[in-house]
C-alpha cells in the first residue's frame, strides 16, 4: 500500500507560482478572440461590472487587496459582528410583520418558528385599541414586540407598556422596541412630528426597561425611494446622529441614547452587496459612536426588499427572499423579516406566511449558516466591497450633514433629488433589461393564473415615493390584460424564423422574451396570415439576414404586416422598420408597439 506524505494535499507545490500579470495575459487572449483588443489592466477592466455609488466589481480579488483589519466579532469596529457569539447559539431572530388584527395568525407564527413580532399599528395597520386582543395568548416575556405606529406611536407605546403591567411582567423581562421614528415618518409622509415624545419614550425605557428600546432608525424609506446601498447607509447614519443629538439634549448620556436605537435595513437578492452593506453599517456606526463616546454595537433588523418583489409570477419571490435572507444572516443581522412571496399583491395567505418563516428555519437548521460567525469574512471580494461601500456611505452621510442634517435634507428636497437620480439610472437598466427581473422582463408567463389577495391597509403617502423594479413592465402587462378582457385576445406579434434552427433559435427566444415582457403574445407556428397579427419580427443570424431579410420583409408586407422588426443589431435591412437587440430600450419598444396596436 502506498503511504502518502504529510504534504500530499499541497497539489501545486511542484509548480512555480503564477503571477497576476500571467493571468491578465490569459484574459487578453480570451478577449482578443471575442474581438476586444485590450491588454494589461485594461483587459481586467473589460471584465469588471459597474455597481451603483461609483463602485465596480472586478473579476478577480487577491490577498493584496488594501483593506483595513475587520477585527473580531463583538469588538470595534464590529465589522465581523456585533456580538462575540454571533448567531451561533440559535441563529438570527425571525421577526414576522403583521398589519392586520388577526391574533390567530400571530400565534400560528410564534408556534412555528417566529421569535419576535413587528406590528404595524394605527391608521395604516392594526388599530391601537386592538393591540391587547392581537397579543392575547402571546407570552410577552418570550416574544419581543416591535411597534411601528407612525403618528400614533405615543398611544401604541402606552398601550403596550400597560399590557406588560397588566400581565405582571417585570420591567427587566420586557424585550422589543416601541418603534418611535419621527424622521422616518416624515420621509414617508412629508409630515413633521415633534421629536419630544420619542425622547420621552427613550427616557422611560432607559430608566425602567433595560431590554426595551424606544426608537427605530428605519432606512427602508430611502431604499424604497430607489436609493442605493450607500445612500441607505448615509441616510441611516444621519438619522441615528439626529436621534443621538435629540436624546442627549434631553438628559440621556451618549451611552443611554445609543442604547435606545435599532437600525432597519433592506436585504436584497444581490447577495454580496447585502452582506457588505450590513458589515459596513456596523463599521460606520462604530465610528459615530466612538466620536460620541458611546458603545458602538449597532443592533440590526434586516427586511427582505419590497422593491425587488414582483407582482407577476410572484412564486419567484420565494427565491429572491431566500437569497436575501441568506445574505442578511451571513451579513450579521440580529433579526430578519422575510416578506411573504405575495407581499406585493396584498395580505399574505397562510401558505405564504409559512414559507416566509420557514425560510430562516431552513437556512439556520438545515443549511447551518449560523454555525460560523461572519462566514463571508476573509473573502477578498467581500472585505474590499465592505470597505468601498463604507467609504461611499460615509461620503453620503457627510453630504447630508453639510446640508444641516437629515431633516433639512428631506425638507429642502435635495435628498429626494439624490434618490430620484439614482433611481433614474437604475430604471434605465431595468428598461433595457441589463438588470433582468425573472418572470417579468425575462421568461414571463402570459398565461399564468392570477393570484388574488385581500389588500393591505393603505400605506402612508405624501413623502418619498415607493418604487418597484417591475413597475414599468407591470404597466405594459396591465394594458395587455385590459385588452384581453375587452376583446378575448392579447395583442400579437408574429415571429418569422429564417434559416435552419441553429441559425434562428437564440434570437427567436430573445424576441419571444422581449415581446411577452410587455404582454404581447408571440406566434411562431403557421403563416403570418394565419397568426392574426399585424406586426412581425424576423429572427435569425446575421449571415441569414444578409441573404434573406429583405425578401422576407417584403413577403410579410405583402401578407399584411404593418410593422416589421428584426431581432439583431441595427444595420442596412431594407423593409425593416425597427431593430430589437440586447440593450435596447425594451419598455419604449413595447409601449410603442402597444400604441400602434391600439392597446390602451
Amino acid at each position: 500500500m502506498t503511504v502518502l506524505p504529510d504534504d500530499a494535499l499541497s497539489l501545486a507545490a511542484e509548480f512555480p507560482d503564477a503571477t497576476h500579470e500571467q493571468w491578465q495575459r490569459l484574459v487578453e487572449g480570451v478577449l482578443r478572440r471575442a474581438g476586444k483588443d485590450v491588454s494589461g489592466a485594461a483587459a481586467e477592466d473589460a471584465l469588471s461590472t459597474p455597481l451603483e455609488d461609483g463602485l465596480r466589481a472586478r473579476p478577480l480579488y487577491t490577498a493584496s487587496e488594501p483593506v483595513p483589519d475587520a477585527g473580531l466579532p463583538g469588538f470595534a469596529p464590529f465589522v465581523r459582528g456585533g456580538r462575540p457569539e454571533g448567531s451561533t447559539l440559535g441563529g438570527w431572530g425571525v421577526r414576522q410583520q403583521h398589519t392586520a388584527a388577526d391574533g390567530e395568525k400571530v400565534l400560528a407564527d410564534l408556534e412555528n418558528g417566529v421569535t419576535s413580532l413587528w406590528l404595524v399599528l394605527g391608521e395604516h395597520g392594526i388599530p391601537v385599541a386592538e393591540l391587547g386582543r392581537v397579543l392575547d395568548g402571546v407570552y410577552l416575556d418570550l416574544a419581543p414586540v416591535v411597534l411601528d405606529a407612525g403618528r400614533e406611536t405615543e398611544a401604541a407605546a402606552a398601550a403596550l407598556l400597560r399590557l406588560y403591567e397588566e400581565r405582571g411582567l417585570a420591567p427587566d423581562a420586557v424585550r422589543g422596541n416601541l418603534g418611535a421614528d419621527p424622521l422616518g415618518f416624515e420621509a414617508r409622509t412629508g409630515e413633521r412630528l415633534d421629536p419630544a415624545p420619542a425622547a420621552a419614550l427613550a427616557r422611560t425605557c432607559a430608566g425602567g426597561y433595560p431590554g426595551l428600546r424606544a426608537l427605530t432608525v428605519d432606512a427602508l424609506p430611502y431604499h424604497e425611494a430607489g436609493g442605493s446601498a450607500a445612500q441607505e447607509l448615509g441616510a441611516s447614519l444621519a438619522t441615528g446622529v439626529a436621534y443621538l443629538r435629540e436624546l442627549t439634549a434631553t438628559g440621556l448620556s451618549a451611552e443611554q441614547a445609543a442604547g435606545q436605537l435599532e437600525f432597519r435595513y433592506a436585504a436584497t437578492a444581490d447577495q454580496f452587496l447585502t452582506i457588505a452593506k450590513l458589515r459596513a453599517a456596523r463599521r460606520l456606526w462604530a465610528r459615530v459612536a466612538e466620536v460620541c463616546g458611546a458603545p458602538g454595537r449597532q443592533v440590526q433588523h434586516a427586511v427582505t426588499s419590497p422593491v425587488m418583489m414582483s407582482r407577476r409570477d410572484p412564486w419567484v419571490n420565494m427565491l429572491r427572499t431566500t437569497v436575501a435572507t441568506l445574505a442578511a444572516g451571513v451579513g450579521g443581522a440580529d433579526s430578519v423579516t422575510v416578506l411573504p412571496f405575495d407581499h406585493a399583491l396584498g395580505l399574505p395567505d397562510a401558505f405564504a406566511r409559512r414559507i416566509a418563516r420557514n425560510t430562516s428555519t431552513i437556512l439556520v437548521e438545515e443549511s447551518h449558516l449560523a454555525r460560523v460567525i461572519d462566514p463571508a469574512g476573509g473573502s477578498w471580494y467581500v472585505e474590499r466591497l465592505t470597505d468601498e461601500l463604507a467609504h461611499a456611505g460615509w461620503e453620503f452621510f457627510r453630504r447630508i450633514e453639510q446640508q444641516g442634517g437629515l431633516a433639512s435634507a428631506l425638507r429642502s428636497g435635495t435628498l429626494a433629488g439624490d434618490l430620484a437620480e439614482t433611481w433614474r439610472a437604475r430604471r434605465a437598466k431595468l428598461a433595457t433589461r441589463r438588470e433582468p427581473v425573472t418572470g417579468v422582463s425575462e421568461f414571463p408567463l402570459l398565461d399564468e393564473p392570477e393570484v388574488v389577495r385581500a389588500p393591505h391597509p393603505a400605506p402612508p403617502i405624501g413623502g418619498l415615493p415607493r418604487v418597484r423594479r417591475d413597475e414599468a413592465f407591470e404597466e405594459l402587462r396591465e394594458r395587455s390584460d385590459r385588452h384581453l378582457a375587452a376583446t378575448g385576445t392579447r395583442p400579437r406579434v408574429f415571429l418569422a424564423a429564417l434559416g435552419p434552427a441553429g441559425a434562428h433559435t437564440a434570437r427567436l427566444s430573445f424576441a419571444a422574451n422581449l415581446f411577452q415582457a410587455g404582454g404581447i403574445e408571440t406566434v411562431t407556428q403557421g403563416t403570418f396570415a394565419e397568426s392574426g397579427a399585424t406586426e412581425a419580427c424576423l429572427c435569425s443570424s446575421d449571415a441569414v439576414y444578409e441573404e434573406q431579410a429583405a425578401g422576407a420583409a417584403a413577403d410579410l408586407r405583402a401578407a399584411g404586416a404593418r410593422h416589421v422588426f428584426l431581432a439583431g443589431r441595427p444595420g442596412d435591412h431594407p423593409g425593416v422598420d425597427a431593430h430589437v437587440f440586447a440593450g435596447c430600450d425594451a419598455v419604449a419598444v413595447l409601449a410603442a408597439t402597444l400604441d400602434r396596436l391600439g392597446v390602451s
